[in-house]
């Protein structure tokens, strides 16, 4: 079972970690449009709030790690924040998006609620930093390549500049070959640096370059493993979710398809509260 950690707040009303019900990071992989965005921020966020979980929109707007050069990415800083701005303010909910450069954190922090540093980039100390001198919260992905213990160096990073609003996600491990494999174990040992612990239950079914020019993925995995890992006791859950993944963007292999979205919630609460009240 994960360990306690203490709670960090996202935005006043909502905080992850304790005995909370974890708190869901949700939405397209990245930004395509402002149409479908609404219409999954708009259905995650009325059946978190009628299952009774915390809710943030989560989409990105330039993914800079696609496997090919011609490759989707997104539609770049200004249009995406625009975007980001627009569901934040029309649905109410807090707004969570990928940085990649040092300068981008700044900016991006005064339009989103959670700054997230991408897997591949969990190391790179300017990055760190200048997430954790926003003052926002601050998710950082485990990389591929780490234990959950090396992790203790990145929150270190952060909390260095004062920021100790921070939460770490699980997504997988490199196994080889195109393919990832989680080890539960790291949950544990991720929260017991004394934060929160998200899963992603969607990139740890990716199948790295498994597509040659793109990455593939198993979906059919996401739910027995975000099952295991709540009944492990995380505190956030972390999902892609599009309205047509056979035809999304980015990631729709891996993605989980809207209309499954409720059915995978519900079993996720009722398995929380199972947890933490036995």
């Amino acid at each position: 079972m994960i360990p306690a950690v203490p709670s960090v707040e996202i935005r006043p009303g909502l905080c992850i970690g304790g005995a909370a019900a974890p708190v869901l990071l949700g939405g397209p992989c990245v930004i395509e449009s402002v149409e479908i965005c609404r219409r999954v921020a708009g259905t995650l966020a009325e059946i978190c709030a009628r299952i009774g979980i915390g809710y943030v929109f989560k989409a990105s707007f330039d993914k800079a790690n696609r496997t090919s050069v011609d490759s989707f990415r997104g539609p770049g800083l200004e249009e995406g924040l625009a975007i980001l701005g627009t569901i934040r303010d029309e649905f109410g909910v807090p707004v969570v998006t990928d940085i990649h450069l040092p300068s981008q954190a700044a900016t991006v922090a005064q339009v989103v609620d959670i700054l997230q540093i991408p897997a591949f980039l969990c190391r790179q100390t300017d990055l760190l930093v200048a997430a954790g001198e926003t003052g926002a919260c601050v998710n950082i992905k485990k990389g591929q390549f780490l234990a959950g213990e090396d992790m203790a160096a990145a929150v270190g990073k952060v909390r260095s500049t004062g920021n100790s609003r921070i939460c770490l996600t699980e997504r997988g491990t490199t196994f080889g070959y195109h393919n990832l494999v989680v080890d539960m174990r790291s949950l544990p040992s991720m929260a017991a640096l004394g934060v929160p612990v998200i899963f992603d239950g969607t990139h740890s079914v990716q199948l790295p370059s498994g597509q040659g020019a793109c990455s593939g993925g198993d979906r059919q995995f996401v739910t027995p493993l975000v099952r295991a890992a709540t009944a492990a006791g995380i505190q956030g859950l972390f999902l892609e979710v599009h309205p047509d993944p056979e035809n999304a963007l980015c990631d729709g292999p891996n993605s989980l398809a809207l209309d499954q979205a409720e059915p995978l919630l519900r079993t996720v609460k009722a398995i929380h509260d199972l947890v933490h009240t036995s």
